[in-house]
């Protein structure tokens, strides 16, 4: 078994895994919604002090149920992050490590989110991705485990990124992106039109700080505000966006298999879009669990399994922490 911690952000996960078939013995995760919706996004110390007391709440329940002594590694998240979040983890991992001797893997985030997709079965590669998560929008080709490159990234904001900010000027409450979808599916009246970005731009590139901007002073100038509209548009206009980009690198692209991961590609909408797009260019689409698109333990213990197998583990002294990517380029 793989024992894994996920403490990227503001959810507190641990999960574990069989190394044999993949499959998920044990899976738990606390999230801090509540505790930050007041600030309208994540106070990274708060989220620091909250992990503190969640990681180790967890991981008593789960010592309830399995032997730690039969765990052969720990698969730790050590980027990209909030470091005061990083951090937490990684030394439960370490103190763990050390207490059962065994060794460490060290993940990277947005890896373990492609892994999202393949949580009890086998991976598939080649792989292109299109990946929503945090203050990401990217889209990915990974030839396999270990040789993934960016095709694609964002000039300014994320997609999940966008929808927070446009909550938080609708005093709408975090995280936004499943209160603008719910919002914008109560829309009666949808006579708003936000510009796309990039629309007449062939480049792959993502951008949303133009229509944030635009949302931001639609708002300031309406006395009469329709927030589900104002939602919907802002959706409209979003989506638009990335399934303007998406068809652009699949129409150029070889690889069959197009996977979608991230929290921000819960979104049931865009994931409508994207299916019709995959349709239309002869791709097969992949989506992980809408319960696993978030943050989780799972998709870091996956990854971790395929590290395990190749002898791909970290020293204590080496295992450090990064609030970008190092993996990515």
């Amino acid at each position: 078994m793989i024992l894994s911690i996920e403490s990227s952000c503001d959810d507190s996960s641990i999960a574990l895994s069989k190394i044999s078939d993949y499959e998920i013995l044990f899976h738990k995760k606390i999230s801090q919604d509540s505790e930050h919706s007041v600030y309208g996004g994540v106070v990274p110390e708060i989220a620091s002090r909250l992990h503190i007391i969640a990681l180790p709440k967890i991981l008593d329940s789960l010592k309830k149920e399995f032997d730690l002594k039969k765990i052969k590694a720990i698969a730790i998240t050590n980027e990209p992050g909030l470091s005061v979040s990083l951090i937490e983890g990684v030394m439960m991992a370490k103190a763990l490590s050390l207490s059962l001797n065994i060794p460490l893997i060290a993940i990277n985030h947005l890896k373990g989110h492609i892994y999202s997709l393949f949580l009890e079965s086998s991976s598939i590669f080649p792989l292109s991705i299109l990946l929503l998560s945090g203050g990401h929008s990217l889209i990915l080709e990974a030839k396999n485990h270990n040789n993934i490159k960016i095709i694609a990234s964002t000039l300014d904001d994320s997609f999940g990124e966008a929808f927070d900010k446009v909550a938080k000027m609708l005093s709408l409450g975090y995280p936004g992106g499943p209160i603008v979808e719910q919002y914008a599916l109560n829309a009666k009246q949808k006579n708003i039109a936000f510009p796309v970005p990039l629309k007449d731009s062939k480049a792959l590139s993502f951008s949303f700080s133009g229509l944030k901007n635009a949302v931001r002073l639609y708002i300031d100038s309406t006395a009469n505000l329709d927030k589900n509209e104002v939602c919907y548009a802002f959706q409209n206009s979003a989506i638009k966006h990335i399934t303007q980009k998406c068809k652009i690198y699949l129409k150029n692209s070889t690889i069959k298999h197009f996977g979608i991961v991230g929290g921000a590609s819960a979104n049931k909408a865009l994931r409508l879009k994207l299916e019709s797009i995959c349709k239309e260019f002869n791709k097969e689409i992949l989506f992980a669990p809408l319960e696993f698109c978030s943050d989780n333990a799972a998709m870091i213990g996956r990854c971790g399994i395929e590290d395990y197998k190749n002898n791909d583990f970290i020293s204590q002294d080496k295992l450090d922490i990064s609030p970008r990517s190092r993996i990515f380029k």
